[in-house]
């Protein structure tokens, strides 16, 4: 038998800050196809969104101070609330390189790269809240691993495309190899969000 409260405050935060994860993706698709100054006001909006993700986790974790009982380990919330922050931390690195490297064309795949986050975003957001009964969440974690499969492959086609197509130009290719890298980053972070909620539906079960 197991103590469970009825505040539901941190399922109604997990969820905020998985909002912000899908405006964050949403802003980093937009900004791809921005000319020079649209890209830096994208930024500029990324980074707010980054910031109401940190503070969104801030609060998660000063009311884990502050509750004795929570709805499921206290551990388990904290990991899955920076795991969240991690990543938009990610997508906001991207997007700040793109604008930082004066990047002028980037490949078709990382739009390709993009789209998955933006899933992936998606289907999180959507999870959070299914966590208060911990019920049809499997069907959201096979999902995000399949996609990040996907971008697996993305990102090992695009790192040979770059080493053809940019032999003769070192810098750009550098440039250009620490955005593709972060983005799959960011992908990362969303597969070990998942793997969280795997697990901790399994504990919970």
């Amino acid at each position: 038998m197991r103590l469970t409260p009825r505040d539901t405050t941190y399922f109604d935060l997990l969820a905020a800050l998985a909002q912000h994860l899908v405006r964050g993706s949403s802003l980093l698709a937009e900004l791809l196809g921005a000319d020079k100054a649209g890209r830096e006001k994208l930024a500029d909006e990324m980074h707010d969104v980054e910031h109401l993700a940190d503070d969104a986790t801030h609060s998660i974790m000063r009311r884990l101070n502050q509750t004795f009982v929570t709805p499921f380990d206290r551990e388990d919330i904290s990991s899955l609330a920076s795991a969240l922050d991690d990543c938009m931390d990610e997508m906001d690195e991207a997007a700040d390189l793109i604008v930082l490297y004066k990047v002028e064309g980037l490949p078709d795949r990382v739009s390709d790269q993009v789209q998955v986050l933006q899933r992936c975003a998606e289907l999180t957001a959507e999870a959070m809240p299914r966590l208060r009964s911990m019920d049809k969440l499997a069907d959201y974690w096979v999902e995000v691993n399949r996609l990040e499969n996907q971008a697996d492959k993305l990102h090992r086609k695009l790192i040979a495309q770059l080493f053809d197509d940019l032999a003769g130009d070192p810098v750009q290719l550098m440039k250009l190899k620490e955005i593709v890298e972060v983005l799959e980053n960011a992908a990362d972070s969303f597969e070990k969000v998942a793997n969280m909620v795997e697990t901790i539906a399994l504990k919970e079960s």
